[in-house]
């Protein structure tokens, strides 16, 4: 599920955010706003989606990590209900209100400490146990259709087109450059 790449960069992206708000720097909200619907779209609404239709019933048809599975489909809601209040909020308008400026950070900080454990969990509970839950032809056959609707609903660029839209975000916020992230010894 390389999707959680993607999903990792844009808590890199409200990170930064909400570090702008609070120190009171320039922040462009459009760049906010378009981090929150490549989440809406890309996350919540194909990524989510395939999980909540075809790997959460598998598990909870073998009655395996039916409580993991449980918690996970909260987050998801909870994260959309995050992703709304982000949206409503990623204006210039709503940044110059102290309340506001407050909300969205507290939200995006929300969102970044849920997302971070729930993809960890994917990532080392969830997705290695889904071996056992179906065939390797299944698998295979899932992974096709994966395939095929994301390049039904994102063109021919699918994941790669997001990649780019995702740098280019990172490119206005100026955290685009990796070894930025090293630290100095």
């Amino acid at each position: 599920m390389r999707e959680h790449g993607v999903l990792n960069r844009i808590l890199l992206i409200y990170d930064e955010s909400a570090r702008r708000l609070d120190a009171q720097q320039p922040l462009p909200v459009d760049v906010l706003a378009k981090s929150a619907d490549i989440v809406r779209r890309f996350i919540e609404q194909y990524h989510e989606k395939l999980e909540e239709d075809f790997l959460f019933p598998r598990f909870e048809r073998a009655n395996k990590l039916v409580d993991l599975v449980a918690t996970l489909r909260r987050q998801h809601q909870a994260g959309r209900t995050l992703t709304d209040t982000i949206l409503r909020l990623a204006t210039v308008a709503a940044i110059q209100k102290d309340e506001d400026r407050r909300m969205l950070t507290a939200t995006l900080r929300s969102f970044v400490r849920m997302y971070r454990p729930h993809e960890a969990r994917e990532d080392t509970v969830l997705f290695p146990a889904f071996r056992t839950v179906v065939s390797s032809k299944e698998l295979h056959e899932l992974g096709e259709q994966f395939e095929d609707k994301e390049h039904a609903l994102f063109g021919k660029e699918g994941f790669e087109g997001i990649v780019a839209q995702v740098g280019t975000l990172e490119r206005a916020l100026g955290i685009h450059e990796l070894d930025q992230f090293t630290p100095a010894t």
